[in-house]
């Protein structure tokens, strides 16, 4: 890890003008991810700007909408009541990742941010990674590449994003708030990561100096219906080879609402757009959601070690949303 010097935000625009004043900042919620990473040296800021002081608050509006201050915690908006109530998808998804350690520590503002975990990313020796190093090549494409991307991607990068909390908020349409040097403003979640095309160094749309204030939910009765579901490699500690996060709203035997996202197959939750447009008004079936899911894999491009994700989506979809029925 390289030196760096260290200050703490009483709010956000003290962040804000502590960030403009000076170069190489990065805003330091829970750690969990950005120490790891200067440790690696990849990431190598200058200064640290500690957020943790930012609102940590969950409030309920009028409205029925949800708005989560960006520094609570994963484990906080988990067990929170009404997210497991009314938002289960999310709840659960939170719940899949990482270790209650983690989570305890980790800000939903930081979950954001996450960066993926591509071996050749990390490998700062050694391989060539044009997210880490712009312009050095993607030894990710012929090396070993089971844990990567099948959608989105491109010949510069085929990383995938990390998040489960984020594949759910996708599902949720939920809006990110945040605030910089030019004011205030909003981002639908479904946009703010990017794909890689060219410059998959660039991961979302925050500019320079921009910091989460908050994560906002829309009020979304087809949530209470709704799940996650996360094929790894292992029981516990994994990131997702798949996921699904899935909520769905059936009247009489047919699909009246549906939602969906993926994670684990591209470089940003996938919202699954075709599953969507196929079932409403379809019964809801298994064959049904078996003929949705083969639409949205039909664009699907594997690598030399993951065509089994392709499948492996598929029928991870249809089996999703066959238990969603009642």
């Amino acid at each position: 890890m390289e030196s760096f010097t260290f200050a703490r935000a009483a709010d956000a625009r003290e962040a804000i003008a502590l960030a403009s004043s000076r170069s190489e900042t990065r805003y330091l919620g829970g750690g969990t991810n950005l120490v790891d990473l200067m440790r690696e040296t990849i990431e190598r800021p200058r200064t640290l700007i500690d957020v943790t002081g930012l609102a940590n608050e969950i409030a309920v509006r009028g409205d029925g909408a949800v708005v989560i201050g960006a520094a609570v915690t994963n484990t906080a908006l988990a067990e929170h009541r009404h997210i497991r109530t009314l938002y289960p998808v999310l709840s659960r998804a939170i719940l899949a990742g990482a270790s209650a350690q983690i989570r305890n520590m980790a800000t939903v503002g930081g979950n954001l941010l996450q960066r993926t975990r591509c071996y050749y990313f990390y490998d700062n020796e050694a391989a060539a990674c044009n997210k880490r190093a712009p312009g050095s090549g993607c030894d990710a494409r012929d090396g070993f590449n089971r844990i990567h991307a099948i959608l989105g991607a491109s010949p510069a990068c085929v990383a995938t994003h990390p998040s489960d909390m984020c594949v759910a908020l996708s599902a949720l349409d939920a809006i990110v708030h945040v605030d910089g040097p030019n004011g205030p403003r909003t981002i639908p979640m479904t946009d703010f990561h990017r794909l890689p095309e060219d410059r998959p160094d660039i991961e979302t749309m925050l500019e320079t100096g921009e910091l989460i204030t908050a994560i906002e939910l829309p009020a979304a009765a087809i949530a209470r219906r709704s799940t996650y579901r996360k094929v790894r490699d292992r029981a516990s500690y994994a990131f997702a080879l798949v996921s699904v996060a899935a909520a769905i709203d059936v009247q009489d035997g047919v699909v009246a609402d549906v939602r969906l996202a993926l994670g684990g197959v591209a470089h940003k939750p996938w919202r699954a757009h075709q599953v969507e447009r196929l079932l409403v008004g379809q019964p809801a079936t298994h064959a049904a959601f078996r003929v949705a899911a083969e639409a949205e894999l039909a664009d699907a491009v594997p690598l030399r070690d993951n065509a089994f994700k392709i499948e492996l989506a598929r029928r991870t979809i249809a089996a999703t949303l066959a238990d969603l029925v009642p």
